[in-house]
């Protein structure tokens, strides 16, 4: 199971590193003689650098409209400027952009010309991030893969928005202003491949229905979750790490077995309102349990097998296989309790 997880996340996080060696293949076969015809097709405001043909760097330009595309851009930065609008027009010959990124601009949705984004029908990776949006932007391209749109003003997700976007990994949607009414038991349909989920730092004051079955990361720090419902991570049994910090989440909103889930490896549940450790599986590795309100800490009630079986079983069996447990910020004093280290051998840090 640890070994399927990793593989995923990796093919996640270095998909960046794959595109770079694609464009390196393009840059070997690129003819020196035609860098005088890119430079010439190059908007005057941007920078055409002649050994990244395929890419278009207009950020930091003070920019307040998108410029015309060449149609050979795949990578497009558009990032740090004062762009108010995003139109059809600068794009008509942009018909193979794979990125854009439109982080810090003036976007508003007003702005995004209809069918707009759509259109660009080869767009994997779209960055809207610090931008002034107050809703997920719609229609969006069915290929896109990456979806930014952290720290802006969202305080809506139009119905049906991600229903076509099958390809989706990664939705990054923190620092906005989502309440609960903003997340219907349908507002994730048809996100069947993503893996990552950010809903952090808005105004959620329950867990979100319906998350995607295939979900291996969700990021809820910084709301106001009090209570997580009974069976609640059955619906996605792929999670692996679960960010809860900085909520309020007290043990009686917590059920018996709430967080004792075999899939989940990482649980950061760092200031809260805990008074005790709450059950865990023995497959998880990392525990964040800081800034609490625990005074102590018994070995023996929190071992997710029977000490007597830790200590029988030794390095060689199934024991469990914590290994960072932080419990800093609460109010337990030193030593760490041996049945502790009896049941964690695979202990490699403890933060009291």
């Amino acid at each position: 199971m640890t070994l399927k997880v990793y593989t995923s996340l990796l093919l996640l996080f270095l998909v960046n590193s794959v595109w770079t060696r694609t464009v390196r293949q393009v840059y070997d076969e690129l003819d020196p003689e035609h860098w005088a015809h890119y430079t010439s097709e190059c908007p005057r405001e941007c920078f055409c650098p002649p050994s990244f043909p395929n890419a278009l760097y207009c950020d930091n330009k003070g920019l307040k409209e998108i410029p015309p595309i060449p149609a050979r851009i795949w990578y497009l930065y558009l990032q740090n400027n004062q762009i108010e609008t995003v139109s059809e027009k600068p794009f008509v010959n942009a018909t193979h952009l794979r990125w854009i990124n439109l982080n810090k601009n003036k976007i508003t949705n007003s702005g995004i010309e209809s069918g707009v984004l759509s259109k660009l029908k080869r767009l994997l990776y779209l960055f809207l991030e610090d931008n002034e949006l107050e809703e997920v932007p719609a229609p969006l391209p069915v290929g896109l893969e990456q979806l930014r749109l952290a720290r802006n003003k969202i305080s809506r997700i139009p119905e049906g928005v991600f229903s076509n976007l099958e390809n989706l990994t990664m939705l990054d949607l923190h620092q906005n202003s989502l309440l609960d009414s903003a997340l219907q038991s349908d507002t994730f349909q048809g996100l069947n491949n993503l893996m990552q989920l950010n809903i952090a730092k808005n105004s959620l004051k329950k867990m979100p229905l319906s998350i995607p079955a295939n979900t291996l990361q969700l990021f809820l720090d910084n709301n106001s979750i009090e209570v997580i419902p009974e069976n609640y991570f059955s619906a996605i049994p792929k999670v692996t790490f679960l960010r809860l910090n900085y909520n309020k989440l007290s043990d009686d909103g917590i059920p018996p077995n709430g967080f004792n889930v075999s899939s989940i490896l990482d649980l950061q549940l760092s200031h809260n309102q805990l008074t005790k450790i709450p059950p865990i599986n023995a497959h998880l590795e990392h525990l964040h349990l800081d800034h609490n309100r625990i005074k102590s800490v018994n070995g023996t009630q929190i071992c997710p097998v029977s000490i007597s079986v830790a200590e029988d079983y030794g390095f060689y069996g199934n024991i469990p296989r914590l290994r960072y447990l932080r419990l800093d910020g609460n109010e337990i004093q030193p030593p760490i309790p041996l049945d502790i280290m009896i049941c964690f051998q695979l202990l490699q840090a403890v933060v009291i």
